[in-house]
């Protein structure tokens, strides 16, 4: 799949140095992402907290309040097993990451993760809930 991609991407004109900064990306978004989501099932909200930008941080101010909210408004992240990776792109000028989780029920749940790029380390900066597909995991 790899090959195929770089085969396009040459075949697209795109730079290969753009192609390994995506992939590079990708990678460091995912993985900020799934610390977040684990951090919150450990209840470790002092580490869910480093993964939110500042703007997140000034408005909840405290990692228990950002908890708090978590709780209370996202509970499937809250709770949350076995993320999927699904599209990331660019909207607005910002990179959105798409993951489908699953929550202790065994519903699907599909969330937006608008994601910033701040002194080369990738940050949080919010999450919309997205229509999920009508099914179970």
């Amino acid at each position: 799949m790899r090959r195929f991609m770089l085969a396009a991407a040459i075949a697209a004109g795109v730079p290969l140095a753009a192609m390994a900064q995506d992939e590079g990306d990708r990678a460091a978004i995912e993985a900020v992402i799934a610390g977040q989501l684990s951090d919150f099932v450990a209840r470790d909200l002092p580490g869910a907290w480093e993964d939110a930008s500042p703007m997140i941080q000034g408005m909840f101010g405290t990692p228990e309040n950002f908890g708090t909210m978590v709780e209370n408004g996202y509970p499937m992240v809250w709770d949350n097993s076995e993320a999927r990776f699904l599209e990331l792109r660019e909207e607005a000028g910002a990179l959105r990451q798409t993951v489908m989780i699953e929550d202790p029920e065994g519903r699907l749940w599909v969330l937006d993760y608008e994601m910033v790029e701040l002194e080369g380390v990738w940050k949080i900066n919010g999450v919309e809930v997205r229509p999920a597909p009508d099914m179970t995991a």
